[in-house]
């Protein structure tokens, strides 16, 4: 696929992850036709970094885009991505979906009458090492994937508290539905999306609603306790149709060291992938010359993932052709599982989803 070179595409949300993004659209064959933001400073910045106008009103960029990225808070996901669908617009909506699980599933209803197409974005899928780990999952390698330990876990990095990543009504959540949407998407795309059929998880805020909290690692200003009313870390285990399972261990911070690892059992290998570091391993066992294990070091190019998940949107945005990769469907199933999480961990007992 290529990219068509008229495409005109908008950023809704003008705050950090926007520019992110902008800055990688100005590397891309493709126009950045402007942003909207309700803030006037945010839209004045945008302005004079990217030279492209910013609008109050969506309304007014999407008629002068073919395609939006949403980088908004949580909690407008969903006012957004319908607008820019029933404006007929292919729309890449930053993860996740929404910020509860009724407003993810209004989405998707829109997204499934809609003449454009909805793309969520899941970044870490289009990791070099995970474009590995899927390759050789296709080609048989790992025989059948039954586990995966999912770990995204930093000793110290909650976000600034008092900004919308701590409140539960604007985010919905704060470690699990911030990072842990992260991990738990890699998890069932590894194990290629199974119906997940039982979820037992326990949240925890353990240091974000403390004032004696020791601040090594904050993003952004702290308005102190107060402003801190979401979970910091979970462990959770997800249950699927066919009995394959993942274990969770998410944290913004907990005393013990910081792992974005996962663990991937299959029963003619496993594979062991650092997120960090880049790092894949995969452990196998052969009768070849006599019993015995191997390990395998795969080393690949570290690359930028968001500009290669907006390359994959933009070719499809210029073919016309729905992606079959981070699909609505896909982060629905995502949603429903950290809402397993979080009414398990109200109830105190496991909870079977539909």
């Amino acid at each position: 696929m290529s990219i068509d070179s008229s495409v005109r595409v908008g950023i809704v949300g003008l705050g950090g992850i926007g520019h992110h993004h902008a800055e990688r659209l100005k590397e891309q064959a493709v126009t950045l036709a402007g942003g909207v933001d309700i803030s006037d400073g945010a839209r004045e910045r945008f302005t004079e970094r990217f030279d492209v106008p910013a609008y109050a009103d969506a309304e007014e960029l999407y008629t002068v885009c073919d395609a939006v990225l949403i980088t908004t808070p949580n909690r407008f996901h969903e006012e957004y991505a319908v607008s820019a669908l029933e404006a007929g617009l292919d729309v890449m909506l930053e993860k996740p979906l929404a910020h509860t699980l009724e407003s993810a599933e209004r989405i998707a209803d829109v997204a499934h009458e809609a003449e454009g197409f909805c793309m969520v974005g899941f970044n870490n899928r289009f990791g070099n090492p995970v474009e590995v780990i899927k390759q050789y999952q296709q080609d048989g390698r790992f025989g059948e994937l039954t586990h995966i330990e999912a770990n995204y876990i930093r000793r110290r990095g909650v976000p600034g508290r008092g900004s919308w990543f701590t409140s539960k009504a604007v985010a919905g959540g704060g470690s699990v539905i911030d990072i842990g949407v992260h991990a738990i998407d890699l998890a069932l795309y590894f194990l290629d999306f199974p119906d997940v059929v039982e979820v037992s998880g326990v949240t925890r805020s353990e240091f974000g609603n403390r004032e004696d909290y020791t601040f090594v690692e904050m993003w952004g200003e702290d308005a102190g306790a107060e402003g801190f009313d979401v979970d910091d870390s979970a462990s959770a285990f997800i249950r699927t149709a066919d009995d394959k399972t993942i274990s969770l261990e998410v944290a913004w911070a907990t005393n013990r060291p910081s792992n974005n690892e996962f663990v991937l059992r299959g029963t003619e290998a496993g594979a062991h992938y650092d997120r960090a570091s880049h790092e894949l391993t995969i452990y196998e066992a052969a009768k070849h010359g006599g019993d015995h294990l191997s390990d395998s070091s795969i080393e690949t190019r570290s690359n930028d993932t968001h500009k290669a998940e907006q390359t994959y949107f933009l070719e499809h945005v210029s073919t016309g052709e729905t992606p079959a990769r981070n699909t609505v469907e896909q982060a629905l199933s995502v949603q429903r599982v950290m809402d397993g999480i979080y009414r398990s961990s109200e109830t105190g007992r496991a909870v079977q989803l539909e």
